[in-house]
């Protein structure tokens, strides 16, 4: 696992010098360039988590070089201007450019210091608010009491120590993101990067630039891999990858560096890799789907995330921690769950897992009004069905008919039962049914069946 990584960008070299001396006495890794070529070759080299850049340089100025790193997605990282000749215009259109700060010469290096420490603080907590609004809300530490989640927790505290891969497995909305945050919260890696990849993007022609990065004349990006460094790479539904991908991936962990698309120089593999899926990946390699030289590489410790349903006493608590959340930090009004909710919830299924209580908390907070939740509330807005018990076989089929009849009154009975059951989901119902889904299809239409979601 690598240091802070920080560029240094000046011609004079005993600036240059007594920087990187400060620096790397405070913990920092720190690279060198005395020219504006020699920073292109530096970033071309590898990803900085932070740049000094002199603004009077002989071959190219900073400010020319800042307009060039600005291009595309905008400046690789933080960057923080020097000079001993600026201005208020050279300060104002630097900042323009998307600088952090503008040093005067002589350095002050207390300033310095500062300057750095809280450049590199806000890339962070930018970054953490990415991951914010994009996933909101973001649970530092999985919630609940029960052995279960107890198990887990010490479990990952326990693998965060060891800079192994991990695969997480469970359903949708089971919470496998924030254990894999959590994994990464508790690690030595905690400092560095946590990026999240949508395996879904890894398609065709775009997967190696999404990986690796690219290389033009001028300009660099940077692929997940690089943007990690030092850090965690989330692979997000990794069953998803096509097998294209899936061997371009397996070459950069099998040589532990990689090359970026139109580059020369490779670039070396410096992260911890936690891979998630809903699916069996082992079932995946036995149908040929998910290569399994690449399952053994992601399989080094395996994490299974139960369905809340599984750890039932934790709906509780986690209706108390969304409550919370969202009065605190979307300013919803708070309120409370009657005995007679909490009491339907903890019984109720909940296909959606945690997720879903992040919604139907949401929800009704938004829509709902008074001090407290009640449970006729609560199941008017799951729309949830009333518990289905199995029905004796008379009742359903008269016996007084021709078998075929009586045997396509049953099928219909049996399939329309599954559904409510399955809230409407084929998928589970085929699988639990024993049958192909496209041959499920044609025998609910031909029994006129209505698929419909019924939750």
């Amino acid at each position: 696992m690598s240091a802070t990584h920080i560029l240094v960008v000046d011609d004079e070299p005993d600036i240059r010098g007594l920087v990187q001396e400060i620096l790397e006495d405070e913990g920092y890794r720190v690279s060198g360039a005395e020219s504006g070529a020699a920073a292109r070759l530096a970033l071309r080299e590898r990803r900085p988590d932070l740049i000094l850049l002199d603004i009077w340089m002989p071959d190219l100025d900073g400010i020319s070089l800042l307009k060039e790193w600005a291009q595309d997605q905008g400046l690789p990282c933080p960057v923080i201007m020097m000079s001993g000749h600026g201005t208020v215009e050279t300060a104002v259109e630097a900042t323009r450019l998307g600088a952090y700060d503008f040093l005067e010469k002589p350095l002050s290096m207390a300033k310095l210091l500062l300057t750095v420490g809280r450049a590199l603080e806000a890339e962070k907590l930018q970054q953490e608010n990415i991951g914010l609004k994009r996933r909101a809300p973001l649970v530092q530490e999985p919630v609940g009491r029960s052995p279960a989640m107890q198990r887990l927790r010490e479990q990952v505290k326990r693998i965060a120590q060891h800079d192994t891969w991990v695969l997480i497995t469970g359903e949708s909305g089971s919470g496998r993101e924030t254990f894999a945050r959590y994994l990464h919260a508790q690690s030595p890696r905690r400092d560095r990067p946590f990026v999240d990849l949508s395996v879904s993007a890894l398609t065709g022609g775009s997967a190696a630039r999404e990986l690796f990065g690219s290389e033009e004349p001028g300009l660099t990006h940077y692929g997940s891999l690089e943007k990690a460094a030092g850090g965690t790479l989330l692979m997000d539904e990794v069953a998803d990858m096509d097998l294209e991908a899936q061997a371009l991936l397996l070459g950069a962990l099998n040589n532990g560096s990689f090359l970026r698309v139109g580059g020369a120089e490779p670039v070396a593999i410096d992260v911890r890799i936690i891979a998630v899926t809903q699916r069996n990946l082992e079932d995946e390699v036995r149908a040929g789907r998910f290569r399994e030289d690449l399952f053994y590489h992601l399989n080094v410790v395996p994490l299974n995330i139960p369905a809340l349903r599984d750890h039932a006493e934790d709906v509780s608590d986690l209706l108390n921690f969304y409550l919370d959340f969202f009065a605190t930090h979307e300013k919803l009004p708070y309120r409370r769950f009657s005995v007679g909710a909490q009491n339907f919830l903890r019984n109720y299924t909940w296909p959606g897992n945690v997720r879903e209580i992040k919604n139907l908390v949401q929800r009704l907070l938004i829509l709902g009004s008074g001090d407290e939740i009640t449970q006729q509330e609560v199941e008017g807005t799951l729309g949830a069905p009333p518990p289905l018990l199995a029905q004796p076989l008379e009742g359903l089929v008269s016996f007084d008919q021709p078998l075929r009849q009586a045997r396509e009154q049953f099928e219909k009975a049996y399939l329309d039962y599954q559904l409510e059951k399955h809230l409407g989901n084929v998928s589970k119902m085929a699988k639990e049914a024993g049958m192909e889904r496209t041959h499920l299809y044609r025998k609910l239409r031909s029994l006129g069946v209505e698929i419909k979601e019924r939750r």
